[in-house]
C-alpha cells in the first residue's frame, strides 16, 4: 500500500487546481488520469470552444471590413490549418501541466482509480491510500435515450470535425447549443436549433435570453422551440429527427446532441466508500466541498453546481488552503459568480436574473435598461441592437443583477462583476464618468429606471 497525503481523481481544471495547490503546502500528492491532461475545458470545452469563437470571429470581422471598405473579401476558413494551431496550442498547455507537477513533485499516474475503502483506490497495477481523497473526474455528453439517439455526434464530436458542414441540426437550449449553433452559422453553416422548452438558456435572465433568441433569429439562425426528439432516422446521407408531436425535418448532414452532460462517477466504486450522489450521479458536496464521508471531497462539475472553470479551480485552491495551508475557514463563496455564454453575439450575466429578484426582493426592486447601436454597427448600417440591464434591490438600490448582451460582452462583464461583488449601488455607476466611445459607457449612463421591457 502506498500513502499519500491527497490523492486527486482526475486531472481537469478543479483536479489540477487542488493538486498543485496542496503540493505547494508541502503536501505528498498523486494524481490519476489515463487521459488528456485539462480534462473537458482544455480538450473539448472551454479552450477548443473558444479557439473556434475566435475563428467565427475573425470572419464576422471579415465580413464588417469588407463592408466599411476594405478590399479584403471573406473567404471559407481553412479547418484544417485552424485545428492545427488550436491542436497545438492545446499541446503546449498539455506540457505545462506535466511541467508544474513535475516542479511540484506530483506523481501523475496514468490510470484510473477506484475506491476500495473510504480511504483507499487501487489503479490497474496500484493500491494507494490517503487521508484525503477528491473526486474531480467530470462530466460526459449526455444523449437521448431514444431510436437513432446514438446518430450524429455530440459536443466532444465537434471538435473532432475537420470540415464544416452544411446543414446543422442542433439538439438543446443550453450553452453548448448556443455557442455551437453561433460559430457553425458565423462560419458559413444553415443551423437550426431545437428546443424542447420556450426559451434559451433556461435559469438565465428570460428577457436578456429573449434578446438572444431575437438577434440569432435575424442573424439567420432557425430556432424552434417546444420540439423534443422521439427519434432519429439516417436515410440518403441525411439525418430525419421525428418529434413527439409528429412533425419531422430533415435533410441534416450534421446533427449535434448538446442536450447537457452526465456526471462521470459509474466506475468510481462510489458505493463501497458510501459517497452519497444525487439521481443523475453528480457526487454531493456541500459547500466547503466535502461528501458525506469524511476526508472524502468533490469539486468540479462532477458535483452538478455551477459547471464553470474558474469555480472549479478556486474551490480546488481554496480546499487545498483548507486542507494544508492552515486557513481552516477556506472556502468558494458560490454567490454571484459571472459567467459569459460565447454566442454569437456573447451574453454575459452576474447575480441575479430579474425572476430571482423578484422572488427576493417582491416590488422592493428597481431595473434599468437600455438597447442602442454600438458605433461599429453604425458605421456598416447593420441594426443589430446591444442589450443593458442592470437590476437594482431596495431603497438605496444595491446592484444585484447585471446582464449584458452584445459585441464585447465577454471583456466588459468582469469589471462590473467585480463592483458587484464589492456591493456597489446604482450612484456608485452614476459616478463613474464613462469611457468614451464605448459600448461600457452605457452601464454608467443609464439614468432612469423602467419596469417594462425596452421595445
Amino acid at each position: 500500500m502506498e500513502h499519500y497525503d491527497l490523492i486527486v481523481l482526475g486531472a481537469g481544471s478543479g483536479g489540477i487546481a487542488v493538486a498543485i495547490h496542496a503540493a505547494g503546502h508541502g503536501a505528498k500528492v498523486a494524481v490519476l488520469e489515463p487521459n488528456a491532461l485539462g480534462g473537458t475545458c482544455v480538450n473539448v470545452g472551454c479552450v477548443p470552444k473558444k479557439a473556434m469563437w475566435f475563428a467565427a470571429d475573425l470572419a464576422e470581422s471579415l465580413a464588417v471590413a469588407h463592408e466599411v471598405g476594405f478590399s479584403t473579401t471573406p473567404g471559407e476558413l481553412d479547418w484544417i490549418e485552424f485545428i492545427r494551431r488550436r491542436e497545438a496550442y492545446i499541446g503546449n498547455i498539455h506540457e505545462s501541466y506535466r511541467q508544474r507537477f513535475a516542479a511540484s513533485g506530483i506523481e501523475l499516474i496514468r490510470e484510473y482509480g477506484r475506491f476500495t475503502a473510504p480511504h483507499g483506490i487501487v489503479t490497474e497495477s496500484r493500491d494507494l491510500a490517503a487521508a484525503h481523497i477528491v473526486i474531480a473526474t467530470g462530466t460526459r455528453p449526455h444523449r437521448l435515450r431514444i431510436p437513432g439517439g446514438d446518430l450524429g455526434i455530440d459536443s466532444d464530436g465537434f471538435f473532432a470535425l475537420r470540415a464544416r458542414p452544411q446543414r446543422v441540426a442542433v439538439i438543446g437550449g443550453g450553452y453548448i447549443a448556443v455557442e455551437l449553433a453561433g460559430v457553425l452559422h458565423t462560419l458559413g453553416a444553415d443551423v437550426s436549433v431545437f428546443v424542447r422548452g420556450d426559451c434559451l438558456l433556461h435559469g438565465f435572465d428570460r428577457e436578456v435570453t429573449a434578446e438572444l433568441a431575437e438577434v440569432m433569429r435575424a442573424r439567420g439562425v432557425d430556432i424552434v422551440t417546444h420540439h423534443e426528439p422521439a427519434s432519429v432516422t439516417h436515410e440518403a446521407n441525411a439525418h430525419t429527427l421525428h418529434f413527439t408531436d409528429g412533425s419531422r425535418m430533415g435533410g441534416f448532414d450534421a446533427l449535434i446532441w448538446a442536450i447537457g452532460r452526465d456526471a462521470h462517477t459509474g466506475d468510481l466504486g462510489l458505493d463501497v466508500a458510501g459517497v452519497v450522489r444525487d439521481a443523475r450521479g453528480h457526487v454531493l458536496a456541500d459547500d466547503w466541498q466535502n461528501t458525506n464521508v469524511a476526508g472524502v471531497h468533490a469539486l468540479g462539475d462532477v458535483t452538478g453546481r455551477l459547471a464553470l472553470t474558474p469555480v472549479a479551480v478556486a474551490a480546488g485552491r481554496r480546499l487545498a488552503d483548507r486542507l494544508f495551508g492552515g486557513k481552516p475557514q477556506s472556502r468558494l463563496d458560490y454567490a454571484n459568480v459571472p459567467t459569459v455564454v460565447f454566442a454569437h453575439p456573447p451574453l454575459g450575466s452576474v447575480g441575479l436574473s430579474e425572476e430571482e429578484a423578484r422572488v427576493a426582493y417582491g416590488d422592493d426592486m428597481s431595473m434599468y435598461r437600455t438597447r442602442f447601436r454600438p458605433m461599429l454597427g453604425a458605421l456598416t448600417g447593420a441594426s443589430e441592437r446591444t442589450f443593458l440591464k442592470l437590476i437594482c434591490a431596495g431603497a438605496e438600490e444595491r446592484v444585484v443583477g447585471i446582464h449584458i448582451l452584445g459585441r464585447g460582452a465577454d471583456e466588459m462583464l468582469q469589471g462590473f462583476a467585480v463592483a458587484l461583488k464589492a456591493g456597489a449601488h446604482k450612484r456608485d455607476f452614476d459616478a463613474t464618468v464613462a469611457i468614451h466611445p464605448t459600448s461600457a459607457e452605457e452601464m454608467v449612463l443609464m439614468a432612469e429606471p423602467n419596469r417594462a421591457p425596452v421595445i
